[in-house]
């Protein structure tokens, strides 16, 4: 039985609710126009090396994810590097220290199936001119000047267990100063005073802008850091939350601290309602901040202007559905015979989230496949709740082997 891989696992992924870039990959068409707005975005990064960002916002289950997903994809086919992260309690947006090291592992260079960066650092060799490029940039355009004795320590050093930690380091597992300079003083017979103490609640910025120099210098055409789920800054508390505007604008107003990159953020669109009008956002800023609230009251703004994520037109559902029909054909070998008009009805009778409605069709065509008959979707009863709930196992959807235990 020739079943395909490829086709099979994006019908679960699908079946199951589950992200995947090669979801992103084959359903790339729907919501052109702002999939277009962030194209023009991206070749704009590409071409001039300037940042540029973006703020998205959807409801629940209408294909948030989904989106970055297929940014994910176009991003690549620029020669761009890509870091996808979900911001969560364990990633907090008040604590740019925490982000960073889930940033770096979650970061996939084009063409690399495997998440990370620092395969790339074996391309630099002591006083070569990318070497020498990136210690002028550590030593001159950051807040402090860290990781310029980190980086030639790195490179420099004939112990495997220093350059081990001295990596780790750059991966966001900060080493102590005490023992950066400890190293640099082994190896070069210097002392080393850093122009500035270096901080991790504080500084971890330098690391980020680092990278971006360090991937336009390497030879990519930029870095797109993805943020999704940014509607949990919300859980936050009221001056965590503060901290976190701060930081976002650092991504959405980057300024010359980042270089060629692109940053993109995707919130729930009941944000504004459920978080900035109702906790008084605005008001907030002006009790934690009375001297100023820039660059926050600009994040807030940006978030409430946000583009939101409209309903699939009727020729972008039927797209996505002739589509999932053909993956399920290749995936479990047989030929549906089903009519799309008819398909098309079915889905937009399981509710308004496109979630439900791909799921629709899929149970839709399970159905077909196991016994030849159609039944009704009970799959628009799933959709109610709001973004901060979880399924509960009674709602989840079944897996492969529950489906086809027949």
């Amino acid at each position: 039985m020739s079943w395909g891989y490829e086709e099979r696992h994006m019908i679960e992924a699908l079946r199951s609710g589950i992200p995947s870039k090669a979801i992103g990959h084959h359903f790339a068409e729907a919501r052109q126009e702002l999939l277009d707005s962030v194209i023009e975005k991206l070749d704009g990064v590409s071409e001039s090396k300037m940042s540029d960002s973006m703020i998205i916002s959807g409801k629940y289950g209408e294909g948030k994810t989904h989106l970055i997903n297929t940014i994910y994809t176009l991003a690549h086919q620029r020669n761009m590097v890509v870091s996808l992260i979900s911001l969560s309690k364990e990633t907090p947006l008040d604590k740019l220290y925490l982000v960073y090291p889930k940033l770096v592992n979650n970061t996939y260079l084009p063409n690399h199936v495997q998440p990370g960066f620092t395969q790339e650092l074996n391309k630099l060799s002591p006083n070569s001119p990318l070497t020498n490029d990136l210690l002028l940039y550590g030593a001159t355009q950051l807040e402090t000047d860290r990781l310029y004795y980190l980086l030639r320590s790195y490179l420099n050093t004939d112990d495997m267990e220093e350059q081990f930690l001295l990596q780790t380091d750059l991966e966001g597992d900060f080493v102590p100063n005490l023992q950066i300079k400890k190293m640099y003083r082994r190896i070069f017979g210097e002392k080393v005073v850093f122009n500035q103490n270096f901080v991790k609640s504080r500084h971890a910025q330098d690391y980020v802008a680092f990278l971006s120099h360090l991937f336009v210098q390497l030879g990519y055409n930029g870095w797109v850091i993805l943020f999704d789920e940014s509607e949990l800054i919300g859980r936050l508390s009221k001056k965590a939350r503060a901290k976190a505007y701060n930081n976002l604008a650092s991504f959405l107003f980057p300024a010359k601290q980042l270089e060629a990159t692109f940053s993109l953020f995707a919130f729930s669109s009941s944000y504004t309602e459920d978080i900035i009008e109702a906790k008084n956002e605005y008001q907030n800023l002006e009790e934690l901040y009375p001297e100023g609230q820039e660059p926050m009251k600009s994040v807030l703004d940006a978030i409430v202007k946000a583009p939101q994520l409209k309903p699939l037109t009727h020729e972008e559902m039927q797209q996505i559905l002739e589509k999932i029909v053909r993956f399920h054909a290749k995936a479990y070998d047989w030929q549906p015979n089903v009519a799309l008009e008819k398909l098309l009805e079915r889905v937009d009778r399981s509710g308004y989230l496109l979630r439900s409605k791909i799921r629709s069709a899929i149970e839709y065509l399970d159905q077909l496949y196991l016994y030849q008959t159609e039944e009704e979707s009970l799959v628009g009863e799933l959709e109610e709740g709001h973004y901060e709930e979880e399924e509960s196992e009674e709602e989840s959807a079944p897996t492969f082997e529950q489906l086809f235990d027949h």
